[in-house]
C-alpha cells in the first residue's frame, strides 16, 4: 500500500471508463476548459496511447517528443513534458507513440503501480486541478492513474450495456483504494451522449440514478454535433463553439463538480 500520492496543493482526478466511445475524451478536455474558465489551473495527463486529447488540445504530434511515456518510465521529469496550450491556465503533457509499448515495459519495472505516482508528487503543487485521461482499459497505466489520483471521474455513454461495464470499473477502484490508494474515491459519473427523445437513454438514465444515487451528476451532456466536430480542428467545443448545447453541458458539468468538490472539501 502507497500513502497518498500527491499534496493538497493540487487535486488529481482521473477520468477513466474501461469501455472506449463513451465520451472520456471529449469530457476530459472540455471539463479542462470550462474549469480554467472559472480561474482554477489546470494541467491534463494524457495516458491514452491513441493520443485523442493532446489532439483535441491542439498539441502538434511534431511537438511530443517527449511525453507521459517518458515520465511514466522515469527518462523525463514532469515539467520537461508539460506543454502550454492555447487556453489560458490549462497545460498539458502530452501522450506520444512510444506510450503504447509502456505497459510491456512496466510489467518488468519495480513499483510498476506508482510510476506516475511518484513523478507526479513533488511536481504539481503549481496546479489547482490535474485530470488524466485514462485508456479505454483496465490495464497498467490505468492502474499507475488510480493509484495517482485522490478520486474517479467516469463518463458514462447511455446505452443498454452502460451498467455491466461500470460494475466493474467499481470493483477495480475497491481493489484499489484496499491495495494501494486508500484515500481514492469515486468522484461522480458523469451521463453522456444522452438523447432525449430515446426511451432507452431515459431508462438507462433513470437504472444508473437508481443505482448509484447522488453519485451521478444532474448535469448530462447530450450527443451533439459540434462536440464531434470541434476535435478535427484542434480544440475543445467550449472554444469551437461556445454557444452549442454541448458547451452549456460541460460549463453546468464544471460548475457543478467544483461545487462538490467545495463541500468534500470542507466535509475533510
Amino acid at each position: 500500500m502507497v500513502e497518498q500520492s500527491v499534496s493538497n496543493a493540487a487535486r488529481i482526478i482521473a477520468i477513466a471508463n474501461q469501455k472506449g466511445g463513451v465520451g472520456k475524451t471529449t469530457t476530459a478536455i472540455n471539463l479542462a476548459t470550462a474549469m480554467v474558465a472559472t480561474r482554477k489551473k489546470v494541467l491534463m495527463i494524457d495516458l491514452d496511447p491513441q493520443g485523442n486529447a493532446s489532439t483535441g488540445l491542439g498539441v502538434d504530434r511534431a511537438d511530443r517528443a517527449i511525453n507521459s511515456y517518458h515520465v511514466l518510465i522515469g527518462e523525463a521529469k514532469l515539467a520537461e513534458a508539460v506543454r502550454e496550450t492555447e487556453i489560458p491556465g490549462l497545460s498539458v503533457v502530452p501522450s506520444g507513440i512510444d506510450l503504447s509499448g509502456a505497459e510491456i515495459e512496466l510489467v518488468e519495472m519495480a513499483r510498476r503501480e506508482v510510476r506516475l505516482a511518484e513523478a507526479l508528487k513533488p511536481a504539481v503543487a503549481g496546479w489547482d486541478y490535474v485530470l488524466i485521461d485514462c485508456p479505454p482499459s483496465l490495464n497498467l497505466l490505468t492502474l499507475n492513474a488510480l493509484v495517482a489520483a485522490h478520486a474517479v471521474l467516469v463518463p458514462l455513454q447511455c446505452e443498454f450495456f452502460a451498467l455491466e461495464g461500470i460494475s466493474h470499473l467499481v470493483k477495480t477502484i475497491e481493489a484499489i483504494r484496499q491495495g494501494f490508494n486508500p484515500g481514492l474515491e469515486l468522484q461522480g459519473i458523469v451521463l453522456t451522449m444522452f438523447d432525449k427523445r430515446n426511451n432507452l437513454t431515459e431508462q438507462v438514465a433513470a437504472d444508473v440514478r437508481a443505482f448509484f444515487g447522488d453519485k451521478v451528476y444532474d448535469t448530462v451532456i447530450p450527443r451533439n454535433v459540434r462536440i464531434s466536430e470541434a476535435p478535427s480542428h484542434g480544440k475543445p467545443v467550449l472554444i469551437y463553439d461556445h454557444k452549442c448545447a454541448g458547451s452549456e453541458a460541460y460549463i453546468h458539468l464544471a460548475a457543478e463538480m467544483l461545487k462538490r468538490e467545495r463541500r468534500a472539501t470542507k466535509g475533510a
